[in-house]
């Protein structure tokens, strides 16, 4: 991979001496994360998106799911320990973490939120998370993930 080709993501996790594989897509705002795994040669489970969101008291988190799961978002207020939480408008994710729809990542946002990440990520010794950029991907460890990010296993998916 040529430099200009690593993302803020990987170039962060290199700092940090973080071992990750990055991958690569055609970028294709049609894609489903479903697609997406499947062209990453990826069951869904391993495969996780981003989510950010805006509790009662007006703070921000970001939740990391699986592909396929949907965020439930009384337990994610309980696990922030907010009355409740809502997801911030599309147009309101560049300008708080920098990063755009398809291509948010839990690492490297402008500003660091309480992150969760679902629990069944410990379960999984890689996970893949968007590198910041719509059509790349980052492979990493679970606890690297964790740990970089300061993030908190919980269970927040609708089942």
């Amino acid at each position: 991979m040529k430099k200009d080709d690593k993302t803020n993501v990987m170039r962060l996790l290199d700092g940090k001496k973080i071992p990750y594989e990055s991958h690569t897509y055609e970028p294709n705002p049609e894609l489903t994360g479903e697609e997406i795994a499947g062209i990453l040669g990826e069951d869904s489970g391993g495969v996780f998106k981003t989510l950010v969101t805006q509790g009662k008291s007006g703070a921000y988190y970001v939740f990391v799911v699986p592909v396929m799961a949907e965020l439930d978002l009384k337990k994610a207020a309980k696990a922030a320990g907010e009355k409740s939480i809502d997801m911030i408008k599309q147009k309101e994710l560049l300008p708080l973490t920098g990063y755009v729809h398809g291509g948010c990542s839990p690492i490297g946002m402008k500003k660091q939120f309480p992150t969760f990440i679902h629990e069944t990520a410990k379960d999984l010794d890689r996970i893949y998370v968007s590198a910041g950029k719509v059509g790349y991907q980052v492979e990493l460890a679970p606890d690297s993930l964790i740990n970089m990010t300061g993030s908190k296993t919980a269970d927040i998916i609708t089942v």
